[in-house]
């Protein structure tokens, strides 16, 4: 077998003869071919430069990463700079944290894009051992294909910038097609740009073939229009086309996916789910949205949780949803009869949750569609449509910007994920949080409601809404000195409302007084939230002086 010179002392051990593939796994692999390429995890343990499949926690492979990180570990790879392997991650979203998280802890992560949630791999970017950058999900697939995340541009194949793709599938056709299971992500970008391709077969979960929608990526001046006006068109496969001889290796993998447990409802998401309700039934009492809504984008969290619930309970009948991540409160409102149809590009749900839609797969399968992110995130689609996106930040600011990934403007907390997309190209686009989050020092907490946004992800150009528990501001057609005092009014804590509008009318006055009045700010005093919380744990400020 080829291997490129950046490989070649990597050497693939020899196709296994003592392998016999389980029943379950015979079922599932309907290309005969590929079952004589059956190896164990162990044997696969030394490849490294890899894009994996997987979205928000699901689909993503589970045996080999693990049989990786064991290798390292059980040779003591890391402890000697000789042998210390490091890799270039490149996932769709993030994935569950038995795999990332521990790799970031063993510091075999270089460099990881374009989205992450992990604790541990947070802390290896800000302690400057990985190197992370994020990017619109939409956008993130076909900048892979472009040859953007190449770093061995000199060798190899250029149109194959991954050494190695590992992926999960739910089983694989007589064409050799990946049946990926609940989510599929960047999976199609990730196997097109890939050298060689190892799949992970889970015989755990069902065959989920028939719930995917696979479209294929080409590149510029060939690139096709997405032919969707509703939500529940189909545009492509079932499966996701690869050429066989780059299959490498088949594994047959039994691990869930480690969701863990959606963030519960509490009184103060239900009471910004409460909001956004009312808001969107005056919308369409006011002749702004049809009975049925349109197409609906949530985000992840127990506001996005709470909201979906909401709708169930709520007056809205045979609603459609075009959203990046499906949580446990979707399934209520599939059985509530008012939701008649969603596409997504995974399903991020509690492992009893899971249980329930595996169960009752027939009951689900004629009303739902995964695609690959980017088509879900399109921003051509989503405008289309006419989406309503709902998504949480960190903070906003009093003129409606957005921080949604450093905390403190400098801590990266998460990648950007595909909030920009939607909010960015959506009919209505809102943002719902907390006014406050509470801290060991504080009983308010701090404020998510600020003067000034410490790091910005959605512009002011981009926002309509802005809601949290204590009330909603709607933003649309009016200027920036017209929002502040709504945002302020309307949504802030109130611990911290005189404050913000103290400073607010202080800025009017001074930048009035220079000709400078657009969008006031006192510089000097525009982060003092900020720097009054790292110096003496509250955003409560004694005075703007």
């Amino acid at each position: 077998m080829r291997l490129t010179p950046h490989l070649r002392n990597v050497q693939l051990p020899p196709t296994s003869t003592s392998h016999k593939a389980s029943a379950a796994l015979r079922e599932r692999v309907r290309r005969p071919a590929l079952l004589k390429r059956l190896m164990t995890a162990e044997e696969l343990a030394p490849l490294f430069n890899i894009g994996w499949s997987g979205f928000t926690g699901v689909g993503y492979p589970k045996t080999v990463p693990t049989a990786i990180a064991n290798h390292i570990e059980a040779n003591n790879l890391q402890d000697d700079p000789a042998t210390k392997k490091k890799f270039n991650l490149f996932v769709g979203a993030s994935v569950g944290p038995e795999v990332e998280d521990r790799w970031a802890r063993l510091d075999m992560i270089a460099r990881r894009y374009p989205h992450q949630v992990g604790k541990d791999i947070a802390k290896g970017i800000n302690a400057g051992r990985i190197e992370f950058a994020d990017k619109h999900l939409s956008m993130f697939p076909q900048d892979l294909t472009y040859g953007y995340y190449s770093l061995r541009r000199n060798h190899g194949d250029p149109s194959k910038p991954l050494d190695w793709a590992i992926v999960e599938a739910t089983a694989i056709t007589e064409e050799g097609g990946i049946v990926p299971g609940a989510s599929v992500g960047a999976t199609p970008e990730i196997l097109q740009s890939a050298e060689k391709i190892i799949i992970e077969v889970n015989t755990r979960i069902p065959n989920l073939e028939g719930l995917h929608d696979i479209n294929q990526s080409f590149l510029p001046p060939h690139r096709q229009p997405y032919l969707i006006k509703h939500p529940q068109d189909r545009i492509g496969n079932t499966s996701i086309p690869i050429d066989p001889d780059r299959v490498v290796a088949i594994v047959e993998s039994n691990h869930p996916d480690n969701t863990g447990q959606n963030s519960p409802e509490n009184d103060e998401s239900r009471a910004i789910a409460a909001h956004l309700i009312n808001f969107l039934s005056d919308e369409v009492h006011a002749g702004r949205l049809p009975s049925s809504l349109l197409p609906l984008q949530s985000g992840i969290g127990n506001v996005a949780n709470s909201i979906i619930g909401g709708l169930a309970e709520g007056p809205f009948e045979s609603v459609q949803v075009w959203t990046e991540v499906l949580q446990d409160t979707f399934l209520r409102f599939f059985d509530s009869g008012k939701l008649k149809f969603a596409t997504a590009t995974s399903i991020k749900f509690s492992p009893d949750a899971f249980d329930t839609f595996y169960a009752n797969w027939g009951n689900y399968r004629d009303r739902l569609l995964l695609r690959s992110q980017q088509v879900a995130n399109s921003p051509e689609i989503i405008r289309r449509l006419g989406v309503i996106a709902m998504n949480t930040p960190l903070e906003v600011d009093i003129y409606a910007h957005a921080n949604s990934t450093n905390a403190l403007g400098s801590r990266m907390l998460n990648g950007l994920g595909g909030s920009a997309d939607f909010l960015r190209n959506a009919k209505l686009s809102i943002m719902h949080t907390p006014s406050a989050r509470p801290t060991k020092t504080d009983p308010t907490g701090i404020s998510c409601i600020v003067p000034f946004a410490s790091h910005i992800d959605q512009t002011e150009h981009d926002l309509d809404v802005i809601v949290t528990e204590q009330g909603l501001a709607d933003l649309r057609g009016l200027s920036p000195r017209e929002r502040a005092p709504i945002i302020i009014n309307k949504c802030a804590h109130p611990d911290y409302r005189p404050a913000l509008m103290e400073y607010y009318e202080r800025s009017l006055f001074e930048c009035l007084k220079r000709g400078a009045g657009h969008e006031p700010h006192m510089l000097r005093n525009a982060f003092k939230f900020h720097t009054n919380f790292m110096e003496h744990g509250t955003m409560k400020i004694k005075n703007w002086d």
